[in-house]
């Protein structure tokens, strides 16, 4: 029998089949990023962004649908990672927008629900471009409109979508030149075509193929024998908890946080309260855990809880360097806050001057949720944020729109070059937020970041032909070489850039760079850049044997 109504039950429902459906296939996604480099994430971001609202509605019962759309949309703008995470986020943050103060929907509500998705995912990124997701969700939305009349029902509606959003996908190509000199899809359309088609199937009461989720290493097994009947707990237990506000004991859409990051303060530290809806996420290093949770419970109840002895999550030694770095630093006026991968590229940040680095770049893209932890770390009137990455900086965005404790800037660094150079010129006694932010974007003026990294795939690109499991040398979007060894690579690309208007090279030594591949870097640029001056640092990034810094 047809379905003319959709309630926040139902609704929840054919989000998980959605995310279920976007996981199995997340591979598929991944594997169609343009660029042939091992960070396709692009199913993996979407699919945490959409585990992030699912986490938002565990333990809810309601059958209200605005009610589910809101948290589910909450905790995904949290959860968002990577553009097309965030552009996800937005889109269903819309969904939850345009169906407000609804119980049900039907197929006419759902339309404009999806028109206001639409929207607000196209205002999320400055410069919208076609063929890529937004393109898919607009002409699926236009198409099922077009079809839309007063006796469609549901099934009909998301069947249309479903077939607007897979035609407009293979389309692509012929609006993004880039796909088909690649000869794939857009990776993010593909994804939202996945989640459309697990909704779908929940509608139609079909089964959705499921997957495990990656696997993920855990923390090592504790060592019991850190902690005996003579030690003193020194470390305390990372104490964390979703709770979620209740009207019978406060006014839950109103509820001042600081009512408790304030009284997180004076039993701990590394404090996180970020409130999301009418839920709020907390963090806090603490000897009380059971003080916290005695607090909190006086405004609402516990979605989820966590607590763990933070001497037995690591060796004395790790836990004490986790303490140093997560511990809330004393409040100054500017403040910033990075991103890199790699021991030493982060060590190099912090001796730059960057007050907190958040691990993550390629392949480990961090969320909004991420960020503020960062902001409130740095405990700073104005935090400049240097995301380092392409496809980092909607994430990074988004959080300084949900972060209200402080004036977030941030400075949209694609490239740890430009991240880099913008750090070295940060002078923070100018004593002036938007002449420090200028000066650090002039800095980044010019710069140019080249990458050595191994193919994942066959393709053509730029005229480069591509070999699999070959190391390629490229700048920013433009490939320059491939070679089956990391020093014929590294000679072609450094071969292919301009060096005549830079004056230093800054050579970041990966994981996989051994010690005869830099001298034979270092031997190249001597001989053909003799007047360079050449700066070596042991980065220890992983999957990039060398990074370049032209500057």
């Amino acid at each position: 029998m047809a379905k003319y109504e959709i309630d926040g039950s139902l609704f929840a429902d054919m989000i998980r089949g959605g995310a279920q459906n976007l996981r199995a296939n997340a591979q598929a996604v991944n594997d169609l990023n343009v660029f042939p480099i091992p960070d396709g994430d692009t199913g993996d971001n979407m699919c945490m962004t959409m585990e992030g609202g699912d986490a938002a509605l565990r333990g809810v019962a309601s059958d209200t649908l605005s009610f589910i759309a809101e948290k589910f949309a909450n905790g995904a703008l949290l959860g968002a990672r990577g553009n097309s995470g965030v552009i996800l986020s937005q889109f269903f943050a819309g969904l939850a927008t345009g169906l407000v103060d609804r119980e049900r929907a039907d197929a006419t509500a759902m339309a404009n629900a999806f028109g206001e998705g639409v929207r607000r995912a196209y205002n999320a990124v400055l410069t919208p471009t076609e063929g890529t997701i937004l393109t898919v969700a607009r002409e699926a939305t236009d198409y099922a409109v077009a079809r839309l009349r007063p006796d469609t029902s549901l099934e009909a509606f998301f069947s249309d979508i479903l077939a607007g959003m897979r035609d407009s996908l293979t389309h692509t190509p012929e609006l993004l030149p880039i796909l088909k000199e690649a000869g794939v899809i857009d990776s993010g359309g593909a994804g939202l075509v996945y989640i459309l088609e697990g909704m779908y199937k929940i509608l139609c009461g079909e089964a959705v193929a499921s997957a495990p989720a990656p696997a993920v290493q855990g923390p090592a097994t504790p060592d019991l024998s850190l902690f005996t009947a003579d030690s003193v707990m020194t470390f305390g237990y990372c104490t964390e908890c979703l709770l979620q506000l209740q009207n019978s004991k406060v006014d839950a859409e109103n509820f001042p946080v600081e009512t408790i990051s304030d009284f997180l303060t004076t039993v701990g530290d590394s404090i996180v309260a970020v409130k999301s809806g009418t839920v709020v996420k907390i963090h806090v290093h603490t000897l009380t855990p059971g003080k916290v949770f005695e607090f909190c419970q006086q405004f609402g109840e516990f979605l989820t809880v966590k607590v763990e002895n933070m001497t037995l999550q690591h060796s004395e030694a790790q836990a004490e360097k986790k303490e140093s770095e997560d511990a809330v630093q004393p409040h100054k006026p500017f403040a910033v806050v990075t991103v890199a991968q790699g021991e030493g590229i982060c060590e190099t940040f912090r001796s730059l001057g960057a007050d907190f680095v958040i691990r993550g770049g390629q392949t480990m893209n961090p969320s909004a949720e991420d960020f503020l932890h960062a902001f409130r770390t740095v405990n700073a009137d104005t935090v400049f944020v240097l995301p380092n990455n392409s496809n980092i900086v909607l994430a990074a965005q988004q959080s300084a729109k949900l972060c209200d404790f402080a004036d977030i800037r941030v400075l949209e660094s694609k490239t740890v070059g430009e991240g880099y150079a913008a750090l070295t010129m940060a002078d923070m006694e100018i004593g002036d937020a938007d002449a420090i932010a200028q000066t650090m974007r002039d800095a980044m003026q010019g710069v140019v970041t080249a990458q050595i990294t191994r193919a994942v795939r066959d393709t053509s690109l730029n005229g480069v032909e591509i070999v699999k499991n070959d190391f390629i040398g490229f700048a920013g979007k433009q490939m320059l070489a491939d070679a089956p060894t990391v020093r014929a690579t590294a000679e072609a690309l450094l071969s292919r850039l301009d060096f005549e208007d830079h004056e230093v090279v800054i050579v970041l030594c990966g994981k996989e760079a051994t010690a005869e591949d830099m001298d034979a870097v270092r031997a190249f640029l001597r001989t053909n850049h003799p007047r360079v001056e050449i700066f070596e640092i042991d980065g220890g990034q992983e999957l990039y044997p060398f990074i370049f810094i032209l500057e």
